[in-house]
């Protein structure tokens, strides 16, 4: 049974096909601004907040890790931090896996030790049982299939492996949903405005990428379908933590 993530906005897309090269498309366009409008809409907490999450999950020094939708290796970093521990013999390792090849290449020049793979949620290529923790941070909206992307996931790690899922859950008040957008908005629209040389934005479709950032939140399959998708693909222990009513942590268990 296909569980998409949201429906299609047809305004930008017509099929999974087409989602796919919008997606690769627009991310390679603006992935030498991502980072900075993220710190910008995370008010500077996004680095403590990604490593804490890790942390709760159960990521620990000397695992193999997967970060799938790797994007600029903002997850990836935090990550290689924490396997690689304080201990020359530790051999912690982080694959980032993402299919636009503009923000591999911004992850990969900031973050030497990363190793990285073009591939997608429902197509890593790694062998079966090859890690001990999977991440994913920001990127559910942008699978085509949950159902596809959560078995894949539990092919690549090992028995007794942890997935983690970290996303942005639009809240279920009116009011709070309204302000969220507007936030989102104006951050982003500041950011587009600003001339290059105060920091402002260097693609002309960084806009465009936030906008559809929003209208995905907005219309992204509530919490309890995605528990029951990482369930239906055979993981246990399935829970998810929320931490300031929007930020879910989906976690569970091969």
């Amino acid at each position: 049974m296909t569980v998409a993530p949201h429906p299609h906005f047809t305004d930008r897309y017509a099929n999974a096909d087409e989602k796919r090269q919008y997606l690769r498309s627009i991310f390679d366009d603006t992935a030498v601004d991502y980072d900075r409008v993220e710190s910008w809409l995370a008010l500077g907490s996004g680095k403590w907040y990604r490593r804490q999450a890790l942390l709760r999950a159960g990521l620990k020094p000397g695992m193999r890790v997967c970060d799938v939708a790797c994007g600029t290796g903002l997850v990836a970093r935090e990550a290689l931090a924490i396997v690689g521990g304080s201990a020359e013999t530790v051999t912690g390792s982080v694959l980032g896996v993402d299919p636009s090849q503009g923000m591999l290449q911004q992850a990969t020049s900031a973050l030497p030790k990363l190793a990285s793979a073009i591939g997608r949620a429902e197509s890593i290529p790694a062998q079966d049982n090859s890690f001990e923790f999977l991440s994913m941070g920001y990127a559910l909206r942008h699978v085509e299939d949950l159902s596809l992307a959560f078995a894949e996931y539990h092919r690549v790690l090992k028995p007794g492996g942890t997935v983690c899922i970290l996303e942005i859950t639009s809240p279920d008040s009116r009011v709070r949903r309204f302000f969220m957008k507007a936030y989102m908005r104006l951050i982003s629209g500041v950011f587009c405005r600003l001339p290059r040389v105060l920091g402002g934005s260097r693609s002309a479709r960084t806009s465009d990428l936030w906008h559809y950032y929003w209208d995905t939140i907005d219309q992204c399959v509530r919490p309890q379908s995605v528990l029951d998708a990482l369930r239906a693909a055979g993981f246990t222990n399935v829970k998810r933590g929320v931490q300031l009513g929007v930020f879910s942590e989906y976690t569970g268990t091969k």
